[in-house]
């Protein structure tokens, strides 16, 4: 075998008086390395105050007896049988030691292909999807993508092409080695150095015969990363060690053959080798490693190196969003911003819960309003109001794909939008929302969310648009092959998709509205490779009994909205968070998995258990949303919190949705856009779907509704935007309008000028303007001659101002 097996607990023979500033090895001791192709990567620290610093790079080894090992950067390689102690010292002389045993290093065990050689492949890049691995392969040789078909991969490389490729009379000689090293030309370039581990496996398994195995070999279970977790300096880096539990219950040094890879190349590095490089940003960051198609993941904190006065942390957060939130502050060392000004948090809040600017009359109330719960109590009227209603009906109409295929508007859209606009008004539970749309049956008439499965024809895109929606995991790249960066495999997503496997429609009367229902019968699906019949199971979960007569739909709602489900809550919890925060806890908000862990997990996770002890309540988690000072916090950075991107110290502006742009510049010009068969006074965020013709909303990046992901909506400024706004025909008609804003105040003779320019700030930016923008703008309107242009001139500079364009 040539697996390092763990057999004892963890051993550090460091003395107890040195807890302070002593040395430390991370990585377990006690291992035993077995055979000459076991590795063990070494991880040493030393305690620095509540801290850990890694010094794996900076202390000297030495090994007792000599001649059993060699070590290199920490990376113990055997030589010969024996036992042996390692120890790590550095310039101060102070030391650590553990032991190790090497065993069979004269035992050369054939060399398992599915278990030494795939995971060769996918190190060098050799299987992945610009490689080998993509569907066509690589000029004329293919391999399984990631290595997930090592039997498929086996024939490829071995007995394809006349065996040509692999020469076990002379190994260096084969085409796979000499390729490999850019000995022969290789598209790829030299992937492998002559002599090294890699090479040295390939050579003796050629030499071997390239055996298969002989499918007894121990399969990876699982893999741990040491250290898991770590706060560090920045600038600093830190070695990682990567052990893989076998199904035998032993284990296995892996460092040297995961896949590495940072979430935020921006704060961080990480080599080949699992040596991480951290930048000079201050926040957090996870590195995923990968191997065999398991994952894990180390996560680092970067606190600031200054000290933060305690007195600049609220000292009793009384919303449990501030309590996890100042605690990650507070472990960063990175103060918050003060809360905002009550003006600045109605056009924030207003913006954010109804899509709209607050009105003059909402303006003024708050400012004259000295009770001390006047935010709770506009967050309330907020709430229960129609625009709520219209503008998340708008936002859930659009990722649940309601929309026209061409033409004019047609009553089955009209109708599932208005059933989610009633939905939200009454704040039905969430459970119950996505229940009667993933089990909806009968026609569009008795209940509009089978729209739902008209617009989502097949049921792959189904189970997609399920799992990505309510479950926050995209599973669409198992349908083909095991996902890269997850668990999930092809048996997954085929048991997933067990559930919609009875899904039947009917046409009754007009063929544009079809009945939907669950037909009798066994609800199964077939192995996309095998073949084999697979009987429905939730992600993570045992097979569902189902007796054919009942909807499996109705158990894969049962299994979804369970106070237990790992995924669900926590993925509409994340999808709102970003909605009023400006960016998920995981982004993108709806790729909750493993490898792309939350910047702030309890946080996550006390929301979640939050909204499922509500009774999966959306009103009451808006509530403990806004309500939090994290929410209220002014967006202006003060000088410590300037680089947080992740950890919500200060409110992070977001630029206004293009339906919601529209509406606050009519609102603003006092000139309503028109909608071709709507009523005069429909809002743009009250569009039943996205096909209503405007060039304006398409510009600003108005999704199509096409998929399931938010990410359709292009939020990114560009040239076109600022074009069209400051001398589109569009926007300079909304303001030369007769009936509009600029030509009312110009003709209104009872009031001043200094009452008219209060009043526009007060209508477009939700404030009084400063004594130095007043007097500008008064200076500005007393020097034109014509009085309506220059009120026209006063509009335009305002829904040309960032503070326009940005909810901050």
């Amino acid at each position: 075998m040539f697996w390092a097996a763990n057999t004892s607990s963890a051993a550090n023979t460091s003395s107890p008086s040195q807890a302070v500033a002593a040395l430390s090895f991370d990585s377990a001791g006690g291992f035993t390395l077995a055979g000459r192709d076991a590795r063990l990567q070494l991880v040493v620290s030393e305690r620095a105050g509540d801290d850990q610093r890694d010094v794996t790079h900076a202390v000297t080894f030495s090994a007792a007896p000599a001649g059993i090992v060699e070590i290199n950067q920490g990376l113990v390689v055997p030589i010969a049988d024996g036992e042996v102690t390692i120890t790590a010292s550095d310039a101060s002389e102070r030391t650590a030691a553990t032991t190790l045993r090497v065993v069979e290093t004269g035992n050369e065990a054939p060399v398992s292909f599915p278990g030494r050689i795939v995971p060769i492949f996918t190190k060098l890049g050799c299987n992945g999807g610009g490689c080998h691995g993509k569907a066509a392969g690589q000029n004329g040789f293919k391999l399984s993508l990631l290595g997930f078909q090592p039997q498929e991969d086996y024939e490829h490389l071995v007995r394809e092409s006349r065996g040509r490729r692999l020469s076990p009379a002379a190994p260096s000689q084969s085409l796979l080695l000499r390729k490999a090293t850019n000995v022969t030309p290789h598209g790829g370039g030299q992937r492998l150095e002559v002599g090294s581990h890699e090479y040295r496996m390939l050579h003796r398994w050629i030499a071997q015969g390239m055996p298969l195995g002989n499918g007894e070999e121990p399969t990876v279970l699982s893999i741990e990363v040491i250290p898991q977790h770590r706060r560090l300096a920045a600038s600093s880096t830190q070695q990682l060690s990567v052990v893989a539990n076998l199904s035998n219950g032993e284990t296995e040094d892996v460092t040297r053959a995961a896949l590495y890879e940072s979430n935020d190349p921006e704060m961080a590095d990480v080599t080949a080798r699992g040596h991480v490089e951290l930048k000079e940003l201050v926040g957090d960051v996870a590195i995923m490693a990968r191997y065999q198609g398991q994952v894990t993941v180390f996560r680092a904190d970067i606190p600031l190196s200054t000290t933060i006065e305690p007195d600049r942390f609220p000292s009793q957060p009384d919303n449990v969003v501030d309590r996890f939130v100042f605690k990650k502050l507070q472990s960063l060392g990175i103060p918050p911003s003060p809360l905002c000004d009550d003006a600045t948090f109605l056009r924030r809040v207003t913006l954010d819960i109804a899509g709209r600017l607050p009105t003059l009359e909402e303006v003024d109330a708050l400012e004259a309003d000295a009770s001390d719960d006047k935010r709770e109590a506009l967050v309330e009227r907020l709430l229960v109001s129609d625009d709520y209603a219209d503008y998340f009906a708008g936002k859930w109409n659009s990722i649940l794909r309601n929309r026209r295929t061409g033409g004019e508007l047609k009553f089955a859209t009209v109708a599932f939008h208005q059933w989610i606009r009633d939905s939200i008004l009454e704040n039905k539970p969430y459970d119950r929302f996505v229940r009667e749309i993933v089990a909806a049956s009968g026609s569009v008439a008795s209940h509009p969310p089978v729209v739902w499965f008209q617009q989502v024809p097949d049921t792959n895109q189904r189970i997609e648009d399920a799992a990505q929606l309510f479950l926050g995991q995209r599973i669409k790249c198992a349908r083909c092959h095991h996902h890269p960066y997850e668990k999930w495999s092809q048996a997954d997503y085929a048991q997933m998709s067990a559930f919609f496997s009875t899904v039947s429609k009917k046409i009754v009367g007009d063929p544009a509205e079809p009945m939907f229902f669950a037909r009798v019968g066994g609800a199964s699906a077939n192995h996309p490779k095998t073949g084999r019949s697979l009987t429905p199971a939730g992600l993570d979960s045992d097979s569902a009994s189902i007796a054919a007569q009942d909807d499996p739909r109705v158990h894969f709602a049962d299994w979804m909205t369970r106070p237990e489900n790992p995924f669900f809550a926590r993925a509409l919890v994340n999808r709102y968070w970003k909605h009023f925060l400006g960016r998920g806890m995981v982004e993108p908000e709806d790729d909750l998995r493993v490898t792309n862990p939350p910047s702030n997990p309890e946080l996550l996770d006390a929301l979640a258990n939050r909204f499922v002890d509500s009774g999966y309540d959306m009103r009451a988690l808006i509530r403990l949303i806004v309500g939090s000072h994290a929410y209220q916090f002014d967006s202006d950075a003060v000088a410590e919190n300037l680089g947080d991107r992740r950890s919500y110290s200060r409110f992070y502006p977001k630029r206004l949705k293009a339906e919601v742009l529209l509406d606050a510049i009519d609102h603003v010009t006092q000139s309503p856009t028109r909608f071709a068969g709507m009523p005069a006074s429909t809002r743009a965020v009250a569009l039943p779907d996205t096909g209503f013709s405007s060039y304006f909303l398409t510009v600003f990046g108005r999704p199509n509704s096409s998929t399931a992901c938010e990410c359709e909506r292009a939020q990114d400024a560009n040239l076109s935007q600022s074009l069209h706004l400051l001398n589109s025909k569009e926007i300079q008609a909304k303001l030369t309008n007769d009936t509009g804003r600029a030509a009312m105040i110009a003709s209104d003779d009872s009031r001043s000028d200094e009452q008219k320019i209060d009043e526009l700030y007060r209508i477009a930016l939700g404030r009084k303007p400063s004594d130095e923008e007043l007097k500008s703008m008064l200076a500005y309107v007393s020097e034109k001659e014509s009085r309506r242009e220059a009120y026209e001139d006063a509009v335009w500079s305002l829904i040309n101002s960032k503070e326009f364009l940005f909810n901050h």
